[in-house]
């Protein structure tokens, strides 16, 4: 499963960037699923080492919703909007609190696939930065960092929405970084399941009940 994670208060451009990036996923046979900081109440990390010594977090809040899809997840991209030159703090806000998922398991995000994607009211308005942001977080937790690659891609997926939604919608060049990003993103995931044994096709069972019940 692949999990993206929006950092953005709004449902606006940056929830649609995303969401159209998990369409594309599902595009190349991977299951997806969404998580959004919008409506959420989930409380910044205090650093009171609760989790160091009972291996959860003393804050119990919609967090816990999405501590199980990111333990499940085999690769993440997390989208966030660029305030003040940078990572919104939703976004810092998930990345922190990952610290009591960490306290109880070290490996919690070992060789997971890591993208970014940031969407800026500007042109070049701090998305590059955020984008190493998320990636410093994917680095220090044994993740593995994707980029578009070289020759004409950036660091991640990066945005102009000119603060409007139908201006994300009009940004090829955005949208260009993406699918190049994307296309390295899901040929690593794969490429780890192969190293894993795994299978591309996830088992998902069959929940209508007995088809032969009439």
């Amino acid at each position: 499963m692949i999990l993206g994670i929006c950092g953005s208060p709004r449902k606006k451009a940056t929830e649609y960037v995303l969401r159209e990036a998990l369409r594309m996923v599902e595009e190349a046979d991977h299951k997806t699923e969404f998580f959004s900081i919008l409506g959420k109440n989930i409380s910044p990390c205090t650093h009171c080492d609760y989790c160091l010594k009972n291996e959860e977090c003393k804050i119990k809040d919609d967090m816990f919703e999405l501590y199980p899809l990111i333990k499940d997840a085999r690769g993440l991209i997390i989208a966030t909007p660029i305030y003040m030159g940078g990572i919104s703090a939703q976004t810092k806000i998930i990345m922190d609190r990952c610290r009591a998922l960490l306290a109880a398991d070290r490996k919690a995000f070992k060789y997971k696939v890591g993208m970014a994607i940031a969407v800026g009211g500007d042109r070049v308005g701090g998305q590059e930065l955020a984008i190493q942001q998320i990636m410093t977080f994917y680095i220090l937790n044994e993740m593995i960092p994707v980029s578009g690659g070289s020759f004409g891609a950036n660091l991640g997926a990066t945005f102009w929405s000119r603060d409007t939604l139908d201006g994300v919608k009009k940004d090829e060049e955005g949208f260009r970084s993406l699918r190049k990003t994307l296309k390295r993103f899901v040929n690593l995931v794969e490429r780890e399941q192969k190293l894993k044994g795994e299978s591309k096709h996830e088992h998902v069972p069959d929940l209508s009940g007995d088809k032969n019940d009439g």
